[in-house]
């Protein structure tokens, strides 16, 4: 099953907290973790969180504002966000595909004003510990799937079931088995990427798992695969961040 491997946490700053937690099982099809995010005390300087691609949707809470949540994704190669001298937020990542419902892009920063309950359960989460939030975290799962805004996508399923066997678009395509075009329309409707770009995350999640081989021809296609997504060398990587 896909499992990627969260995001960089600089190596400098040893007073930024970051927990995360499987869901039930009855949900593993949709949710990936449950993440808490937290600064123990302000920080002598603003922290930059690097974003790695998962291809994943986040519902994002704000612990410090209660106002301010929402449902994001990432692009296809990483971002670094600011998230100043302070911060707490409790997310849900949920599975490339699965999101139904409307979306935005990048780091949710105002209050919310759409139709979804989030204000209602981030004020509910308010004073939990991240394993009491996380009965709230379900239970908005739970009704997210009542509400047919989160769906298990068979299509990405069947491309993680055989990720050791996909070297390329064709090869998910047979995969899954539709056509390129087919499978275009499917994963840029599903997942806001296209083929191409899902690939690439597939890709670099794979590699850090240490076995860059799985994934790229040959080492120097991976280091200027890695670069070009993330910015960085694979072991200036290794050495600025904690993943």
């Amino acid at each position: 099953m896909y499992d990627p491997k969260g995001n960089g946490r600089d190596r400098a700053v040893d007073t930024v907290r970051f927990v995360e937690a499987q869901p039930p099982m009855h949900l593993r099809g949709i949710v990936h973790r449950f993440l808490d995010l937290r600064t123990e005390g302000a920080l002598d300087h603003d922290y930059r969180f690097h974003a790695l691609p998962d291809a994943c949707t986040y519902v994002v809470f704000d612990q410090l504002d209660r106002n301010v949540c929402g449902v994001t994704r990432l692009r296809a190669s990483a971002e670094e966000l600011n998230l100043g001298r302070a911060f707490h937020f409790t997310n849900i990542r949920l599975l490339p595909g699965v999101w139904q419902g409307p979306r935005v892009h990048g780091q949710i920063d105002s209050a919310y004003r759409g139709d979804l309950p989030l204000v209602d359960v981030n004020q509910r989460l308010d004073g939990l510990d991240f394993v009491a939030k996380q009965a709230v975290l379900v239970a908005l799962v739970e009704d997210l799937q009542a509400r047919g805004l989160v769906i298990a996508n068979p299509v990405t399923e069947r491309i993680f079931a055989a990720m050791d066997d996909v070297f390329s678009v064709a090869d998910m395509a047979e995969v899954v088995g539709l056509s390129p075009r087919q499978l275009q329309r499917v994963l840029k409707q599903t997942t806001g990427f296209t083929p191409h770009d899902f690939l690439k995350v597939l890709r670099l999640q794979q590699s850090l798992k240490g076995e860059p081989s799985l994934s790229y021809a040959d080492q120097s296609h991976f280091i200027h695969s890695f670069r070009k997504a993330t910015g960085y060398t694979p072991g200036q990587y290794a050495r600025k961040f904690d993943v």
